[in-house]
């Protein structure tokens, strides 16, 4: 997320946490280097300047100078200001009203509107425990309603059929009308987007909200848009009075210019990030978690997060039974390690997370290639029987050539699974009963290796 801009900063970090000493010409050296980032990054000039004199203010202040750290201590200046720039910690949906809460989402075409608009309905469901309806006021995009229709049920919530010919504030009346009667907690409205901002857009969305009076009016905008995310903002925030913001595509290549921007630009406070294109890639927005991400810092909560949601405890503590045992490891349980890494979002998302330094070190490696190198894993396990998967000792060249077939791959794709599987198995095996203190003094006891402190030789 925010690629561009969080590598800069994430390097500026590096080098300042070691200053030893702070000094108003090493803090204008990298104040005049954090300038160049935000502004690269498509910044708002007024957002850059405000942020700028900030953190000057600050760095110089009494809490650098008089520090231990003060390389540290200027880290976490810049990281809080960040944060602050962004919105103080986590502005959670508004739903405190009489059902059904209406929540109208507005921007422009091509922001992601309709999909976010099923997210949020997954998010609610989820988090909340809400009934969901979601209806589409989209009478000029053909495929819009559909398109609604289709990502709702993906969602599984409810949808109110709408019809190209209708008026939108008719049918936004009609669906919150047969909400009331169904006993509906939340309606989600999704509007008309335009190509570009125009008077007819406006007045339309203005009389929706007149018509429905909603809890929450929600911006969504691209985060890859840069600087013109900031020309639509203000003319939403004219016309409307948002009450947040939905940015989108944050697992995009963006340069970060817009969560920067948006929230001070339109005063409404950073909601929700779209991390992925899967109807659950929806998260609440923390932005001192996200200041820590752009500064290399990773998101260790989220990470947790992530992976507690997406992974089977139960199937976990079976495995790490079977590790330390070192008996009973079959193929059926590498299907399982390789479904469980897919579930948590794959390794690009764990990445994602993760502090700059550990993320950097996996620079080399290509995770587009290695996420596909894990479903051509899955496809061979899937074109073995069930017993070739618990028995994969009598996997032989016969039975290798019809697996091979089955799943689209030369037979030396499948050797050299069976070859990952069967070190894995040696591996745990060498653990069992004590097996790794074992290694570990051999490797200790080994020529120049001098041992391992406080380990009995």
């Amino acid at each position: 997320m925010a690629s561009t801009l969080s590598d800069k900063l994430s390097r500026l970090v590096r080098q300042v946490s070691g200053q030893a000493r702070i000094t108003e010409s090493n803090v204008a050296d990298m104040l005049r280097e954090v300038r160049m980032a935000l502004l690269e990054a498509d910044v708002a000039l007024p957002v850059v300047r405000d942020f700028i004199a900030r953190v000057k203010d600050k760095a110089l202040g009494q809490e650098v100078i008089g520090s231990l750290t003060p390389g540290q201590v200027l880290v976490s200046i810049v990281q809080r200001e960040l944060s602050a720039t962004m919105g103080e910690g986590v502005a959670d949906i508004n739903l405190a009203a009489q059902p059904p809460a209406v929540i109208l989402m507005a921007g422009l075409q091509g922001a992601g509107k309709t999909t976010t608009t099923a997210k949020l309905a997954k998010h609610l469901i989820t988090k909340r425990k809400k009934k969901v309806l979601t209806v589409s006021a989209d009478v000029y995009r053909p495929a819009a309603i559909e398109q609604l229709k289709s990502v709702t049920a993906q969602a599984g919530a409810e949808w109110f059929p709408s019809d190209p010919s209708q008026n939108p504030v008719d049918i936004v009346l009609a669906a919150l009308d047969y909400a009331r009667k169904h006993y509906v907690d939340v309606l989600l409205v999704d509007t008309a987007g335009r190509l570009a901002i125009d008077e007819a857009l406006m007045k339309e969305i203005k009389a929706l909200h007149a018509a429905v009076n909603p809890v929450e009016t929600l911006f969504v905008v691209d985060a890859m848009l840069g600087q013109d995310a900031i020309n639509t903002a203000k003319a939403f925030k004219d016309a409307l009075p948002l009450t947040g913001i939905v940015l989108t595509k944050t697992d995009g290549d963006s340069r970060g210019g817009a969560a920067l921007s948006v929230r001070q630009i339109t005063g409404a406070p950073i909601k929700f990030a779209g991390t992925s294109e899967k109807i659950d890639g929806l998260e609440a927005f923390d932005a001192e978690r996200h200041a820590g991400r752009m500064l290399g810092m990773g998101d260790i909560v989220a990470l947790v997060e992530q992976v507690t949601a997406n992974v089977d405890m139960q199937a976990a503590q079976k495995m790490a039974a079977k590790f330390k045992s070192g008996d009973g490891f079959d193929l059926n349980d590498f299907l399982s390690q390789i479904q469980q890494m897919k579930q948590m979002g794959g390794l690009s998302s764990l990445m994602e997370k993760m502090p700059g330094q550990i993320a950097a070190k996996a620079k080399d490696v290509d995770l587009n290639r290695a996420e596909k190198e894990m479903v051509k894993k899955q496809g061979i396990i899937h074109s073995m029987t069930p017993y070739e998967r618990a028995k994969p000792d009598i996997i032989k060249a016969t039975r290798k050539r019809r697996i091979a077939a089955g799943a689209g791959v030369q037979v030396q794709e499948v050797n050299r699974l069976l070859n990952e599987f069967g070190q894995m198995q040696d591996m745990m095996k060498k653990m069992r009963g004590g097996g790794l203190m074992k290694m570990m003094k051999k490797l200790g006891g080994m020529k120049g290796m001098g041992g391992f402190p406080g380990m009995p030789r």
